[in-house]
């Protein structure tokens, strides 16, 4: 194990003990292989599942691998073709049993700190799934939920922006200008500090630099 890994290791093992005071449960996995197979054991077969937009998801290989899953009913929005079917696919999303999503960042003191667009993805994370998988990259951790806004604004908005052909102040500079345009995708800002129900939300935290 080089420094690096270790010291991931080691701050992972600080924010689960957090997290399991704010009564959600926590993962850490050293690889994304390792997390594609904690993802798929925490995700019962003969259940509905959907997921939230997200670079890690795909990045990891945990989409490839719920989509080649025939023992679940997937809820899968990239095959929605007209405005009517996503909006669809958003609010079946609500009621599935697993939802999974990443975060935009996540305290050292274990809150989960997101910024949306269209507010979906916060939606669900605040109510409706049975329980929700939240898969993050060692790089999304913060110091503080203030840290974590900056790091939303500067490191993730920006390249989602690029990524979603959008036309925003961010995606010409590279600088978040708190813009109000209508390609933003700054519209919802939601802090979990706390579970609701004990259990619901869990947190994969891979040993890797994964999504933005």
């Amino acid at each position: 194990m080089n420094p690096k890994q270790a010291f991931y290791e080691t701050q992972a093992q600080t924010i689960l003990k957090n997290l399991e005071k704010r009564r959600m449960s926590g993962y850490y996995c050293p690889s994304r292989e390792e997390a594609v197979k904690t993802a798929m054991s925490l995700t019962p077969a003969d259940t509905s599942v959907s997921f939230g937009g997200s670079m890690t998801l795909a990045e990891t290989g945990i989409l490839d691998a719920l989509k080649n899953r025939g023992d679940i009913r997937l809820t899968d929005r990239s095959l929605a073709r007209t405005p009517e079917e996503i909006k669809q696919a958003y609010r079946d999303s609500f009621s599935v049993n697993t939802y999974f999503m990443s975060t935009n960042a996540i305290t050292l003191d274990g809150q989960l700190v997101n910024v949306d667009g269209n507010g979906n993805r916060v939606a669900a994370l605040i109510y409706g799934p049975d329980q929700v998988i939240v898969v993050a990259g060692m790089n999304k951790v913060s110091s503080s939920t203030e840290d974590a806004l900056r790091r939303v604004r500067n490191l993730a908005s920006p390249p989602n922006c690029i990524r979603l052909n959008k036309n925003t102040p961010c995606a010409k500079t590279g600088v978040c200008a708190e813009c109000l345009g209508d390609d933003c995708i700054c519209s919802q800002t939601v802090i979990t500090r706390r579970s609701g129900i004990a259990g619901r939300i869990k947190v994969i935290l891979v040993g890797e630099e994964l999504g933005y």
